[in-house]
């Protein structure tokens, strides 16, 4: 199966916002249930470890309706460490939905913005994480993506993401055609898969970027974790 460079139907403008919101809500079904969540929280305390950790701060960058930090920031306030989170995403009807659903969280910040320009300052964070969202981009953005995120981060990068696999593909088709009408739904998970890159492309890809030490693992079903420690930053 090869790469498709089609583009899914939520990098698209002019979306209807009922229709985006019903998505999003599909997309953490999902990612409840297909381990995205867990795949994320694998990479990032592979990293930590045992660490008496006190403080964390983390930028996750297209956050979508973020149920990804949100996993982060319960995880850490059950290991006692105080999180900093920021959730970065470009799309307005998300953010707003990212933004209510984390209004209880104190260490929870929701900000909208370009993930290839954000908004911040060198060294302002501990790691910049991206679940499920580098595969919406060319072989060239993804590594230059990554280099802007390696100005940001003091510790790493954490990556999650889909693995190109004709059995993922049609398990998904499978899957959404059961259990919802959302078109965006039907036609972007689908078509996510057929973005995505095999683990040896995304390993590639990683090096490519030339940033930091490289250390991926897979994640059932169909995923990659990675984690990009760039080392010697304070």
């Amino acid at each position: 199966m090869k790469r498709s460079y089609e583009k899914e139907m939520m990098d698209l403008a002019g979306n209807s916002p009922v229709l985006l919101a019903d998505d999003l809500r599909n997309l953490r079904l999902l990612n409840r249930y297909l381990r995205g969540s867990r795949s994320v929280l694998l990479a990032l305390w592979r990293v930590l470890g045992r660490e008496p950790l006190k403080q964390l701060s983390i930028l996750d960058v297209g956050t979508g309706s973020a149920d990804i930090p949100a996993a982060i920031y319960a995880r850490a306030r059950r290991s006692n460490i105080a999180a900093k989170i920021i959730g970065l995403e470009a799309d307005p009807v998300s953010a707003r939905i990212a933004a209510h659903r984390t209004q209880q969280h104190a260490g929870l910040k929701i900000v909208q913005g370009d993930a290839g320009a954000p908004p911040f300052s060198a060294g302002s964070f501990d790691f910049v994480v991206a679940s499920q969202f580098l595969h919406h981009f060319s072989e060239a953005k993804i590594i230059d993506l990554i280099a802007q995120w390696a100005k940001l981060a003091r510790r790493g990068i954490i990556i999650s993401d889909l693995v190109r696999h004709p059995l993922a593909y049609y398990g998904i088709r499978w899957l959404t055609q059961l259990t919802t009408r959302n078109i965006m739904t039907l036609t972007d998970a689908p078509l996510s898969v057929r973005r995505a890159f095999t683990f040896k492309e995304w390993h590639d890809l990683l090096r490519q970027a030339d940033v930091g030490s490289v250390e991926m693992f897979s994640v059932f079903p169909f995923r990659m974790a990675a984690v990009v420690r760039l080392g010697g930053r304070q």
